[in-house]
């Protein structure tokens, strides 16, 4: 669903929705305040009746108050006023998006009348704006029944702030970004017959329309290459391999690019090593690295951002067949390394191990992020609520994980050691591609990080974050498109001119 926002002057609407935002014990105020004195104190009489307070995520609903033609008066609770950061505010934007659901409206007017520490009012419209959209969010094209209790017919909305302009020039990248969020969290979601290799890089390509530029290998020309890794897990499969490069190139000429690279098995049978039956649907959104970055090409593309960008993402199908790979093949990446792969269900680190050398070889990049659903025992370690952070360089470490506080996408770094490489030693190969029983996250790290060089790096393990994920006010979705919002608020924190 395209949600339309629009943002107008704060005046008392005469019909419709109107939707007042209250902080925690504040005495009504702006709009709020005209509204109530409108209504002969009804909104302040229904305040005190049923005690409410602005608590987070409260709401009083007044049907067809007094005094107007309004349908609704609905009071919603942003919490304590001086702990609003941007998150938040688009938590409440979510939130908001999700009591008009329940009301069954089409459209709203939203006062946004909120102060919030060193943040300014236009940015909090926007923010409140931004949070709608990114909850907007829904996947029903394959259902062909009719409407439901459930299905959202919430289409429009606006927001009424005191200057229009700046809350809409504020709402522009904040709007690229939620549809970058969208397209990754439709890539997820689309069964594996619909999204293949093949069509997963027409979509890549059709990015073109936004202004990058993308190409994208065949399996010839990844074989005169040397990508063995890569091309040894898609052998099994009717649907090719590809790989595709897309290129935003915002900054100056001269500048090196910051480099994405995601994973991208668009179904992952484990090969030969089979997976349990049971579960194995979900195997669709085992492309969720790949998603990624290709929302997050089409948000920095969206917003104009002052940055070289390059996203780089492995697109193979993982099957079993006569001609796919067995266990105890022995491989040979574009590094020239060669890995005996015991098991042909950890095959994401070998799509990654070629398409991280490709890369960092290709573009000298001022470091590499790496996406995947890689490990099980990322799971294991932490859960749905962070995802598993490893890297070689302190700095982008910490980047990345202040800037996951602030976005919602939060990462946990777990260690990298030389110790751990004697898991992954071989007897007949320079690596094998598993590590045993023991730190499985970890020993898929250090396989990743025979193939990065000294680029600094960071690899983000995403496979309890990227699809099945708990839910939020801005995000109901199987699919979440994690890791567009933190990885836009990094280039724009700190690597944007």
């Amino acid at each position: 669903m395209t949600l339309s926002v629009k943002f107008t002057a704060e005046k008392m609407p005469k019909t419709g929705i109107l939707v007042l935002l209250t902080a925690m014990d504040e005495d009504l105020s702006g709009l709020a305040a005209t509204a109530d004195e409108l209504t002969g104190s009804q909104i302040s009489n229904a305040m005190k009746a049923a005690d409410f307070k602005g608590k987070k995520d409260s709401k009083l609903i007044i049907p067809a108050p007094a005094n107007t033609k309004l349908s609704h008066i609905v009071l919603y609770g942003a919490g304590e006023s001086d702990k609003l950061d941007e998150y938040k505010l688009e938590l409440v934007g979510g939130g908001i998006a999700g009591v008009l659901n329940e009301l069954k409206a089409e459209s709203a007017k939203i006062s946004a009348s909120l102060e919030a520490q060193h943040i300014a009012t236009a940015d909090i419209c926007a923010l409140i704006a931004s949070g709608m959209a990114l909850r907007s969010y829904s996947f029903d094209k394959y259902k062909t029944g009719k409407e439901d209790d459930k299905t959202e017919k919430l289409t429009s909305v606006s927001i009424l702030c005191g200057n229009p302009a700046k809350a809409k020039t504020a709402f522009a990248p904040l709007q690229a970004i939620a549809s970058g969020v969208h397209l990754a969290r439709d890539l997820v979601n689309e069964p594996s017959n619909i999204l293949t290799p093949k069509e997963f890089a027409r979509r890549a390509k059709s990015l073109t329309s936004l202004g990058l530029e993308v190409e994208v290998l065949s399996e010839k020309k990844m074989h005169e290459l040397g990508m063995g890794s890569l091309l040894g897990v898609g052998q099994g499969s009717q649907n090719r391999s590809r790989l595709a490069i897309m290129r935003w190139n915002g900054g100056k000429a001269k500048d090196k690019p910051v480099a994405f690279v995601g994973k991208g098995v668009t179904f992952d049978s484990g090969g030969i090593s089979l997976k349990p039956g049971n579960g194995m649907w979900d195997m669709k959104g085992d492309m969720g690295g790949a998603a990624c970055v290709t929302g997050l090409m089409a948000a920095l593309a969206g917003r104009g951002a002052k940055v070289n960008a390059v996203g780089v993402i492995g697109l193979v199908e993982n099957m079993p067949d006569g001609k796919a790979q067995r266990p105890g093949d022995v491989v040979t990446s574009m590094s020239g390394q060669t890995i005996a792969v015991l098991n042909t269900d950890a095959e994401g680190r070998l799509v990654l191990a070629d398409a991280l050398w490709y890369t960092q070889d290709r573009f000298e990049p001022k470091f590499m992020v790496n996406l995947a659903t890689l490990t099980g025992a990322i799971l294991v370690a932490l859960g749905k609520e962070h995802a598993g952070l490893f890297s070689n360089d302190d700095e982008l470490a910490e980047q990345l994980h202040a800037t996951g506080n602030k976005t919602g996408e939060k990462v946990w770094r777990l260690p990298l050691d030389k110790a751990y490489d004697k898991l992954i030693d071989s007897d007949i190969a320079d690596m094998k591609n598993i590590g045993g029983r023991y730190a499985g996250s970890i020993t898929a790290a250090q396989f990743l990080k025979r193939f990065v060089n000294d680029t600094p790096w960071a690899h983000l393990d995403i496979a309890g974050t990227a699809m099945d994920s708990p839910k939020t006010a801005i995000c109901k979705s199987w699919g979440s498109g994690w890791g567009v919002r933190l990885l836009s608020k990094l280039v724009a924190d700190h690597y944007e001119d």
